[in-house]
């Protein structure tokens, strides 16, 4: 039974598909039309949140190596301080193959209502997929932490998924 369960997770884990290039940030992130497709979907969203100042002591295994994980190598204090903020997990399915964007809007503390946005491109994206996004370092420290979110799956210029946080308006 439990050579079966680590079977299936590492099939899992070589199934999910990556996105080759890493997040960019957007200078304005441009509103595009809504045209949401079945076959595009946000099946899961893991946020974590390093920053020394917030952390409670836990007996929790998980997030205790989460938290090492994420800051394994930082010697000195800038390294520390530029893993300092908040990560974002998307897994994502596509039906059908595509080009797809990832895109990342959030809004942060010291900033208000101001939107910032990150994405990534997928080509030819089909199946299960996992983005990553990370503000941390400069960012998280000058403009706070996240306040509202929300992430898109664009094709050729239109939203075909999206998920968000409750506060996202």
């Amino acid at each position: 039974m439990k050579r079966i369960a680590v079977l299936l997770g590492m099939i899992v884990a070589v199934a999910t598909g990556f996105c080759a290039e890493p997040p960019h940030l957007l200078e304005k992130a441009k509103v595009l039309p809504l045209a949401l497709d079945d076959q595009f979907q946000f099946r899961k969203v893991v946020m974590f949140l390093n920053d020394p100042k917030k952390f409670k002591p836990t007996n929790n295994a998980m997030i205790n190596f989460e938290r090492a994980r994420v800051n394994f190598k930082a010697l000195t204090a800038a390294d520390r301080e530029q893993r300092t903020g908040q990560y974002f997990t998307f897994f994502w399915r596509t039906d059908r193959k595509a080009d797809i964007t990832v895109r990342l809007e959030y809004r942060q503390e010291n900033l208000g209502s101001f939107v910032q946005a990150r994405e990534v491109s997928c080509k030819e994206a089909k199946g299960s997929m996992k983005t990553g996004f990370e503000i941390t370092g400069d960012d998280y420290i000058d403009d706070g932490r996240i306040t509202a979110w929300r992430a898109l799956l664009i094709e050729n210029g239109r939203i075909v998924g999206l998920t968000q946080s409750y506060l996202w308006n």
